[in-house]
């Protein structure tokens, strides 16, 4: 009798173990801890874990060769539903998913057109608009002009939406700012190399750039050491006319340089993650395209006690203006060069 209750009781237990959600997260180059997009996502795993009892598991690519064979063992595994976390894991998640139609998956930053694959795309260029507006807003005029900094990472579309949103929103505000554009590289390790980011960074200041916004994963890191060593320690307070600001993204960024970061362009990974792992959990997945912006809160800009004494209330209402005006649509963005 005792043995046929163990048996029972092992019986429920593995049945229960069966039946929680299994999530796999494939991250980008710059890892969980990029302290951006990576780490974003990574976030909203981990709050689904919490509430959602699912179990998860992830994985940080050393090698990018092994990507696709990565998706195909989880898939392999049956994990319930299988992210890539970036643009470029779009070829290995349709291949896998080709060959796995009952396993879903999900796309952060790109499109596969499948019907087990949710493509989850932010509207970069909305988010930008807003901290372009603020970055103009502050920017202190050297030689009768205002001057602004973009470093990207790789030159690659996704990120020229971070680019031309943020050079529009500045010239909302002042159609005679110069903005200074340069891009880390153009293969993936633009990623994950501060020690480029900073040395731009640093060339873009020389310019007279004192307001300088990073989408580079990892590599903005290289723009907030360039802006400490220049303002040194504490809150660099607006009427100090030597003041560099960076911009950060992805996360809100601002604890990383309390009173130096201007804002964070926050792009919500993490809710798209967590979103997307409760849809899954109540088996409610759906494929295809889901787009994120400023109407869904998807995209935004940060306020918190970190940045509040750099951005008056006059700045605020004018960017809730025109984040309302994109919402209704009153104002356009191109978002494609």
């Amino acid at each position: 009798m005792k043995k046929f209750l163990s048996l029972v009781a092992f019986g429920l237990f593995s049945t229960s173990l069966q039946a929680q959600i299994k999530v796999a997260l494939v991250f980008d180059i710059g890892g969980k801890n990029d302290r951006s997009f990576n780490q974003s996502a990574w976030e909203g795993s981990k709050k689904a874990e919490k509430d959602l009892k699912v179990m998860v598991k992830d994985v940080e690519p050393a090698d990018t060769t092994a990507v696709q064979e990565t998706f195909r063992n989880f898939a392999n595994q049956n994990f319930d539903i299988i992210f890539g976390i970036g643009y470029a894991h779009a070829p290995s998640i349709e291949k896998v998913a080709k060959e796995f139609p009952k396993i879903h998956f999900a796309l952060v930053d790109s499109m596969v057109d499948l019907p087990n694959v949710a493509s989850l795309v932010f509207k970069e260029q909305e988010g930008s608009f807003l901290v372009g507006a603020l970055a103009a807003m502050r920017a202190q005029e050297k030689g009768g002009k205002k001057t602004l900094g973009f470093i990207g990472g790789m030159d690659i579309p996704l990120i020229h939406k971070f680019e031309l949103g943020y050079v529009q929103g500045a010239k909302a505000i002042d159609p005679n700012v110069e903005v200074i554009v340069n891009y880390v590289g153009n293969t993936p390790t633009a990623w994950n190399d501060p020690a480029k980011a900073k040395e731009i960074a640093n060339a873009q200041i020389a310019k007279g750039a004192n307001v300088i916004y990073a989408a580079a994963g990892g590599s903005g890191n290289g723009l907030f050491d360039a802006v400490k060593e220049k303002n040194g320690e504490g809150v660099c307070l607006p009427e100090k006319k030597t003041c560099i600001y960076a911009i950060g993204v992805d996360a809100n960024q601002n604890y990383i340089l309390p009173g130096q970061i201007l804002t964070s362009m926050t792009k919500r990974v993490d809710v798209a993650v967590y979103e997307t792992i409760k849809a899954q959990s109540q088996g409610k997945f759906k494929g295809g395209l889901q787009l994120f912006g400023l109407e869904s809160n998807g995209v935004g800009y940060a306020l918190d006690n970190n940045n509040k004494a750099l951005i008056s209330k006059e700045m605020i209402l004018k960017v809730e203006d025109l984040k309302k005006k994109i919402i209704s649509k009153k104002i356009t963005i191109k978002s494609e060069k």
